[in-house]
């Protein structure tokens, strides 16, 4: 039986599928290979551009006959000798007579009524409920002899089918699919014309729509609403074939499309069809590569006695090909995302970020040949399925691409940030170093400017049309607000920078200035001498309020300095007073720093040195002292050190002499501003009588020298004082010549007459008071030492100059050279006053005697 067919559960040859397949078996198997058979018969890529025709009937009426004559299929007819049944399930066959519609698919169905399936009617049933789900026209083969007739013409069968149908139409009443009835009366006589089997015919559809039970809600439905109607006449076969071929030859060319007239005929309405039977709303729009999947879905529900939900099967059906689609459109669409997620993940590893260039176009353009390629394929399946699945490809494309522009997003934000701030501090830096005068402020308006720019480009190029989360302004707004936040920053930084400066300019002032009024100390009066008696010199007793004024004039001068610059970083009135906050402060540090550095125990001790001597060797008008034995050194020594040991108390406690106590240093500093924070306070020293939570007095901050130190200040000056004083004593008495006084008795005795002589020679007593007279002048200025030291030098190379001229004498003469036995001249050096040292010695002589005495 149609064993030229492709049967189910064999593996088809190509020449079985040329002539058919079977669809659905007698044992209700559903045949999984027909998708195969609509590809190697080409309609599988056809789209919708196909028709499903399928034929019903009572057993061997002539159906299978009818379809190969109409079809030009080869089903399998039966015997005329024998009457039963030859076909069993339902196959199919593709037309292949090329004056129809192309891709029309027949499906002839098994008989109803027949003796081998008795009274078991549920395969006739099932069938005809698979045959109406599927096909577009549904052809009624009936004989004439059966028109008025309940069960002959399958009115109990066609009631079932219009019940079950009424059910589909309940479930999705905004589908509403038509098909269309057909009927083909067989062995028409002609004595009853069409016309009144047609109205027969439909008097009895009229009449059993009317007694089917209709759900609520339609219950004055009509059949028209559901279905169209068609009829036709075919003359007898055996008696009249060659007018049963020329019909049936007229009946194929209906089978093209065609379309509503809008001309009613009949009573019931049915309106006359214009060039085909085939109209567009008669289709089921499924696509021919999804039908085998969807006939497949709709006989599952049928034969397990479920509810016949078309629409549900649509949407199966349209799920799963969507699904399939779906995952076909992703691949391209991973292929390009894939390698830009795994770079952003790179860059999220290494802590760098990374702008991935052409992003937006990149990423919109995957995006729309993905959601593109989706709706080519699937557009032609159910409609709301299309759409849901539309929207879940979308969804998920959107989902991943919104992952990797947020994290593009990020690093443009964390780029720009940064970009921003590198520049910012480039700009800083090289007006720094060209020395000019920069505006802070003017730099970073300028960067903001084009940082966000910057990000408003890279944004922009990735927004998407129609999609609401590509619209990145909240980001930006919050970008922006970063950027003041940097901004604020570096221009604290750059306020911090500032204060350093004028930290240094201040400390650099104050160097100066607090050396000098201490170096006024080493000078006694200044170099206008040290009274032994009297009230002590500005120099000494307003030291630490000159030093105060001269702090106080620095700092102000500073404030203005920073003041006036931080105007130009546009900062905060708040932010310029805790700068000044800070700089008052740090200028204090820097103060005692400085004061400290000063009364350290050598450079201390050296002032205190300087300031003895300078009353100690000085006099009144500046001369220094010649000191001689009748001199009151100790009475000077005395005054000059305790003059001096006075300065100590004086060092050791910073005090005004107006007031005799610290100056106000924390109305001074001021309170701490309220818009400090506590990073501001983290590099500032604690300042006693400032900060009170320290423990630390104002007077313990205003000590300078400690009581131990002080002490150990006056025993170091002491002695060293005394080491002055010796020093000075033994200048007086090393001044003195020791004579013995017999030695004046002894002269006089025996120069009384050279006396004599010079008292009566004016000449010679002239000389004598000349002689006198610079002797005592020498003796009071303490030169007859040098004196002494000169003629013994001056002696000294009278003798090595007579010696040499005599050594010259000797070697240019040849008579007394040989007297004496002396060698010839080696020695060419001369001798002169340049060559000699202090003692008359030649200075190459004394080099090597010196050399000798160190080893």
């Amino acid at each position: 039986m149609n064993g030229h067919f492709a049967s189910v559960g064999d593996e088809p040859t190509k020449a079985q599928y040329e002539h058919g397949v079977q669809v659905i078996d007698e044992d209700k198997e559903f045949n999984s290979k027909i998708n195969a058979y609509l590809r190697v018969t080409d309609v599988a890529e056809s789209g919708f551009n196909y028709h499903l025709i399928s034929v019903f009937g009572s057993q061997s009426t002539g159906k299978s006959t009818l379809l190969n004559h109409l079809f030009g299929t080869e089903f399998n007819v039966m015997s005329e000798s024998e009457r039963r049944q030859t076909t069993k399930g339902i196959w199919m066959s593709k037309n292949k007579k090329g004056s129809m519609a192309d891709n029309i698919l027949v499906m002839d169905v098994e008989g109803t009524d027949g003796r081998e399936r008795g009274e078991d009617q549920d395969f006739e049933r099932k069938s005809a409920l698979f045959a109406l789900a599927t096909s577009e026209v549904l052809i009624v083969n009936i004989w004439e002899h059966q028109v008025g007739l309940y069960q002959g013409a399958n009115m109990g069968l066609l009631k079932t089918v219009f019940e079950v149908n009424l059910q589909l139409f309940l479930k999705d009443k905004q589908s509403n699919p038509r098909s269309l009835l057909f009927f083909v009366i067989r062995d028409h006589i002609g004595n009853t014309p069409l016309s009144n089997l047609q109205n027969t015919l439909l008097q009895d559809l009229g009449k059993l729509w009317s007694s089917i039970s209709k759900p609520p809600g339609l219950e004055n439905s009509r059949i028209e609403d559901y279905f169209d109607f068609a009829f036709s006449a075919l003359p007898h076969k055996i008696l009249q074939p060659d007018k049963f071929v020329t019909e049936v030859d007229k009946l194929g060319r209906r089978f093209v499309a065609g379309s509503r007239s809008g001309k009613v005929l009949g009573q019931h309405g049915d309106q006359e069809l214009d060039g085909g039977v085939f109209l567009p709303e008669y289709h089921r729009r499924i696509p021919a590569d999804g039908f085998s999947v969807y006939a497949e879905g709709v006989w599952d529900q049928i034969v397990n006695n479920k509810d016949l939900d078309l629409p549900t099967q649509q949407e199966l059906l349209a799920q799963f090909r969507c699904d399939e689609i779906s995952r076909e459109s992703l691949i391209a669409f991973d292929e390009v995302v894939t390698p830009l997620e795994d770079k952003q993940t790179e860059a999220v590893r290494i802590g760098k970020p990374f702008v991935l260039p052409g992003l937006g176009k990149t990423g919109s353009a995957a995006r729309e040949k993905c959601l593109k390629s989706f709706e080519v394929s699937a557009s032609r399946y159910h409609k709301a399925v299309f759409k849901r699945k539309h929207q879940e490809l979308e969804n998920k494309i959107d989902q991943r691409l919104k992952a990797l522009y947020q994290a593009q997003v990020s690093a443009i934000h964390k780029s720009g940030v940064a970009t921003f701030s590198e520049a910012v501090s480039s700009a800083v830096k090289a007006g720094q170093k060209s020395g000019g005068a920069y505006e802070f402020a003017e730099i970073v308006d300028a960067e903001k400017t084009k940082t966000l720019e910057f990000f408003k480009t890279e944004a922009q190029s990735l927004a998407i049309q129609g999609v609401p989360w590509t619209n990145f302004k909240s980001q930006y707004l919050l970008f922006e607000k970063e950027l003041d936040e940097v901004s604020a920053k570096l221009r604290k930084e750059e306020m911090r920078r500032l204060a350093t400066r004028v930290e240094r300019w201040v400390k650099s002032r104050l160097g100066d200035a607090i050396g000098l009024e201490f170096n006024k100390l080493g000078s006694g009066r200044g170099g206008s001498g040290a009274p032994e008696e009297g009230e002590k010199p500005p120099t000494e007793k307003d030291l630490w309020d000159r030093i105060w004024s001269a702090f106080v004039e620095i700092v102000k001068e500073a404030e203005s300095r920073f003041a006036d610059r931080a105007k130009s970083f546009e900062a905060s009135q708040d932010e310029v007073d805790v700068g000044l906050w800070r700089l008052r402060r740090k200028s204090w540090v820097a103060l005692r720093e400085r004061i400290e550095e000063e009364v350290m125990e050598g450079n201390i001790l050296l002032k205190l040195r300087e300031n003895f001597e300078d009353k100690f060797r000085y006099d009144e008008a500046g001369v220094p002292r010649i000191w001689r034995p009748t001199d009151d050194i100790e009475g000077i020594y005395t005054k000059a050190r305790e003059s001096t040991l006075g300065l100590i108390p004086l060092l050791s406690r910073f005090r005004l002499a107006a007031t005799y106590g610290p100056p106000d240093l924390p109305d001074f500093i001021g309170h701490q501003p309220s818009g400090a924070e506590p990073e501001d306070e983290d590099d500032l020293t604690p300042i006693g009588g400032v900060d009170e939570e320290d423990g630390k007095s104002l007077e313990e901050e205003m000590t300078v020298l400690s009581e131990s130190k002080r002490q150990d200040l006056v025993v170091r000056f002491k002695k060293m004082a005394d080491g002055v004083y010796v020093e000075a004593k033994r200048s007086a008495i090393g001044g003195v010549a020791q004579v013995p006084l017999y030695f004046y008795g002894i002269l006089l005795a025996l120069g009384w007459n050279e006396l004599l002589t010079v008292l009566r020679n004016p000449m010679l007593f002239v000389l004598l008071l000349l002689v006198l007279g610079g002797t005592y002048v020498a003796y009071s200025l303490n030169l007859l030492g040098p004196m002494m030291q000169m003629s013994n030098a001056a002696w000294g190379q009278a003798i090595e100059i007579g010696k040499q001229k005599l050594r010259e004498f000797l070697e240019n003469n040849e008579t007394a050279r040989q007297a004496i036995a002396m060698p010839a001249r080696r020695d060419t050096d001369n001798i002169s006053m340049d060559t000699l040292d202090s003692r008359g010695k030649r200075a190459s002589q004394r080099a090597a005697a010196d050399d000798d005495d160190d080893f």
